[in-house]
């Protein structure tokens, strides 16, 4: 705010100084007192970032190659998938690549599980990640991982299988995977196969589902019908437990040789370093005081309010992970609803790090009215634009119902001083301006939030136009 002499009135046309808004960080520095934890080290022998990183770099050679490509050549958008103007595109990208079709189509879809390029109807634009891939080391690993975690995408499940049988499977495959990462070395399929076997029992039994040689009479018949396979017990695991190390090799997790006793399967570096990277996840939520993990999205948001926005981030990728993503996404977006504007803008953050698998449902959000600002944000960004430039996707009503939005989080979070600053992140140029149009978008924040500003404030000319203005919104007057 302008400064002003003591005995001068407060001027109609008193200025706000005009900075880029930043509601959720203006909402999290109302809470933000607790101090960060020191990073975890990987285990001894682990490579060091610079080796995993060119590692990845080589599993994702064909990726990059082709997502530049792409880039140049627009045309190229619809390569790998079916519809007008496919197959050209295949052809211009193999010709121009000297690789195959085949390999251009899965390298297509590495390009876009990874985060190369991203899809906008039929026009494929440059990822940042593939902008930052020859300088930065954690640009390319978080590429890889995003990969490594849609593994089940890159590798098809094999035909006539029961869509549940391969859910379980994927589901279960983390546990294989902990065991390999425990053994630091190779161990034989069949070996994983019985641990496999188990972790499956064990999830059907959660779901209190009926064992095979008890199940209702005709089911056996109805898939021999359809002509998909019966999984009853642990039958159908040995070819779905291949399809998974298959895939899991294909994406540089993993090898699989033959051995002397039998096949077995290795963690690679990347591999080992990754499900090292998911398993601290989930210990460090497990142990935090509010015990992430298991809480519901609410606490959850609530337990990682008082973090900085990287320990929060990991606390939401272990929350994640131990859920199923669309019932993960329905849950965030029912806390956002809620009443408390701050966790409203924690749960969008945390959607953030869903990714591409929140787009639908958060699209879908953009007709809610107290929605909308997060979302427009949360799709500008997931599209490409750089958060402090997404503020321009919304309209000035859209900025300054997100305005009151976040004056709501620090008034029931913070700090008077807080709010008092939190005059300068507004868009409108005058006082009287941004009175006028928060009246205007009908918050229903509006006078708790004017309430607290005009106590707040120090300046009492100030505070006591907007106690006015939270008067004649209180009684519906101009």
């Amino acid at each position: 705010m302008t400064s002003r002499k003591p005995d001068e009135p407060l001027a109609r046309n008193s200025r706000l100084r005009l900075v880029r808004p930043r509601a959720l960080a203006t909402a999290r520095r109302a809470v933000t007192t607790r101090r960060t934890r020191p990073a975890p080290r990987p285990p001894e022998g682990t490579p060091p970032r610079a080796e995993l990183a060119r590692q990845a770099r080589h599993v994702l050679a064909d990726a990059v190659r082709i997502a530049r490509w792409a880039a140049v050549e627009r045309g190229a958008t619809t390569a790998p998938r079916s519809g007008p103007g496919a197959v050209p595109a295949q052809e211009r990208a193999a010709a121009a690549l000297n690789l195959t079709p085949g390999q251009i189509r899965a390298g297509w879809d590495r390009a876009r599980l990874a985060g190369l390029v991203e899809l906008h109807g039929d026009t494929a634009r440059p990822g940042w990640r593939l902008h930052a891939w020859d300088r930065d080391d954690s640009a390319v690993l978080r590429g890889w991982v995003a990969l490594f975690d849609a593994w089940s995408l890159v590798h098809p499940a094999p035909e006539g299988v029961e869509p549940s049988a391969v859910a379980e499977v994927v589901e279960a495959l983390p546990q294989v995977l902990s065991l390999l990462q425990l053994s630091q070395g190779p161990v034989l399929v069949p070996a994983l196969l019985d641990l496999l076997g188990q972790r499956v029992e064990e999830l059907r039994e959660e779901r209190c589902e009926v064992p095979g040689a008890e199940q209702a009479p005709g089911t056996t018949e109805a898939a021999e019908t359809t002509g998909a396979p019966a999984v009853h017990g642990t039958d159908g695991l040995p070819a779905l437990l291949d399809w998974a190390l298959e895939g899991l090799a294909a994406v540089g997790a993993l090898t699989l040789d033959p051995g002397a006793e039998g096949r077995h399967a290795t963690l690679t570096p990347l591999g080992n370093w990754a499900v090292w990277v998911k398993l601290e996840q989930i210990c460090v939520a497990a142990q935090s005081p509010a015990g992430n993990i298991e809480q519901s999205a609410e606490d959850m948001l609530r337990g990682c309010a008082r973090l900085t926005p990287g320990p929060a981030r990991a606390e939401y990728r272990a929350w994640l992970a131990a859920r199923t993503l669309s019932s993960a996404v329905t849950e965030l977006l029912t806390v956002a609803r809620g009443e408390d504007a701050l966790l409203r803008g924690l749960a969008f953050e945390a959607l953030r790090v869903v990714g591409a698998p929140a787009e639908a449902e958060v699209r879908a959000t953009v007709a809610e009215p107290s929605l909308r600002p997060y979302a427009l944000l949360w799709l500008a960004e997931y599209e490409g634009a750089d958060p402090d430039d997404a503020q321009e996707v919304l309209t000035r009503e859209e900025s300054t119902w997100l305005w009151v939005d976040t004056a709501a989080a620090v008034a029931d979070h913070g700090e008077s001083e807080l709010l008092v600053r939190h005059l300068d992140s507004a868009v409108q140029g005058t006082v009287p301006a941004l009175l006028d149009e928060i009246r205007a978008v009908g918050h229903p924040r509006t006078v708790q939030v004017l309430v607290a500003l005009a106590a707040a404030h120090p300046d009492p000319a100030l505070a006591k136009a907007v106690r006015r203005a939270a008067f004649q919104v209180h009684t519906g007057g101009a």
